[in-house]
């Protein structure tokens, strides 16, 4: 019998009010629920991209399976995300999300009046 626990790259809590990035070692930022704009999903040659948007940053999320992820953000219940190493995929169940890359760009009003992404942005993965 296995009972090696697989890895996780994301939570769910349904008394969330908050979504915890870890985007790089080290560094966690928390993002309000109430100033979550919207979510973007992808696929991509070989695996997907999960677009956040919040009012004042925009993550973006590659990997594998990541539909799970976006229904617990839409649900206003994605608590926690952080990447994993590449060389955990293999201890991914099939169909768990595996997230391998995190961007996290801090999003700014332009004097136009519209919003533009700050450059540069920070990058785990």
């Amino acid at each position: 019998m296995n009972t090696t626990k697989s890895p996780e790259c994301w939570a769910s809590d349904a008394n969330a009010r908050a979504l915890r990035v870890e985007a790089a070692p080290g560094h966690a930022l928390s993002l309000p629920f109430d100033q979550f704009v919207f979510a973007e999903c992808h696929a991509e040659e070989v695996e997907q991209r999960l677009r956040l948007v919040f009012a004042t940053h925009e993550v973006v999320v590659r990997g594998h399976s990541l539909r799970r992820i976006e229904t617990a953000m839409q649900r206003m219940e994605l608590s926690h995300l952080a990447r994993l190493p590449t060389n955990y995929r293999s201890l991914a169940a099939d169909g768990q999300p595996f997230v391998r890359e995190i961007a996290v760009q801090e999003v700014k009003k332009a004097a136009s009046g519209k919003f533009e992404l700050a450059s540069p942005g920070l990058q785990a993965g």
